[in-house]
């Protein structure tokens, strides 16, 4: 049994509180809300992220942190991509080398370019990092719902930790070894919700949607073989896996946002009604700044912030991507076949 601190109250945090203690550990989430903590504490309730989910009594919450993070084995960051670095500043004098420090947040950091587990290292420079994503929403591993996921590390042995601590008899957790790729396609796949929600809220179907999600799996791919991933793992669970899963659902906050866009929505209105954080509005500013900073072409994003920083309607969006020069469908001439290449110089 491992004495597990969860640093982040919200919905994914509070579901995979309620995961490892099923799974035999001590765990106490951090909050820096008091009246969330007492909600947990003798409501045995996140009201605000999970209202319908009963957190079992063993799952305890606190907002000190100075002192979890001392009696902690292992820290499991579950914070928003724009909150990371100031919450690592304050959590970092109390974080002993010897922790494992798991990130299960998805995004990017657009002011320097860094992956999340780039922002922790960079902090905590003595600790090892792992990653864990993919297709999981909150709300349904809190049902025990069965899901897949996967960790990824620099270490080896600290993605095994991950898989040896998460696996469950509902939720299964692979390891790869391409930690830029997970975490790319992670972070990315909520600017292609952004953009197949505002589809949905344009009333278009089935085409349109397939349309974006294909291409959109294609611009993750180029930006993350410019940055060194490896191209199978967006053909898995942290790329064409949890873009699905974040495009299709209702539970998907960048897709009902997305949605709330496509109807006319500003972006103010659209995230004081989406009421939560919506990470694809964060990581679309950091996309388009890696897409530069890698001379990689990457329309779809371009256009979700035109919609999302520069007013642009939706429906002007999508016909600038259809009206685009016209090219055939590859990734990178390195991903092809000798015969294939022939072809094409034909």
């Amino acid at each position: 049994m491992k004495n597990i601190a969860i640093m982040g109250s919200g919905g994914w945090g509070i579901a995979l509180a309620i995961l490892l203690h099923n799974n035999g550990h001590n765990v106490t989430i951090w909050s820096y809300s008091e009246s969330e903590c007492k909600d947990i504490n003798e409501n045995h309730k996140n009201t605000e992220y999970l209202p319908d989910i009963d957190i079992p009594k063993g799952v305890k919450a606190t907002n000190d942190y100075a002192a979890l993070l001392t009696e902690s084995d292992i820290i499991v960051v579950a914070i928003p991509s724009s909150y990371l670095r100031q919450s690592l500043e304050l959590f970092k004098d109390f974080i002993r080398p010897d922790q494992e420090i798991i990130n299960v947040a998805k995004g990017l950091e657009k002011e320097t370019l860094k992956t999340l587990s780039q922002v922790i290292e960079e902090i905590l420079p003595n600790n090892q990092v792992a990653v864990l994503s993919g297709p999981s929403h909150a709300e349904e591993v809190a049902r025990k719902i069965p899901t897949t996921c996967a960790a990824s590390s620099k270490s080896k042995a600290a993605a095994v930790v991950v898989q040896d601590l998460f696996m469950s008899d509902y939720f299964r957790v692979y390891t790869n070894p391409d930690l830029v790729g997970v975490e790319l396609g992670g972070a990315l796949k909520n600017v292609i919700a952004l953009a197949a929600g505002a589809s949905d809220g344009l009333g278009y179907g089935d085409n349109t949607k397939a349309a974006l999600m294909t291409r959109g799996i294609a611009e993750i791919s180029r930006l993350g073989i410019a940055m060194g991933a490896d191209f199978h793992t967006f053909n898995g669970l942290s790329g064409v896996g949890d873009l699905i899963v974040t495009c299709t659902s209702m539970h998907s906050r960048n897709r009902r946002a997305g949605i709330l866009l496509g109807k006319g929505k500003s972006l103010e209105e659209t995230l004081d009604e989406v009421h939560m954080v919506v990470e694809g509005v964060h990581t679309a500013q950091a996309a388009l700044a890696f897409a530069k900073e890698y001379k990689v072409e990457m329309p779809i994003v371009e256009k979700i912030n035109q919609v999302l920083f520069e007013g642009k309607d939706a429906h002007t969006a999508v016909k600038e991507l259809m009206l685009r020069h016209k090219k055939g469908e590859h990734l990178s001439y390195d991903l092809m076949t000798e015969e294939f290449i022939e072809w094409k110089m034909k």
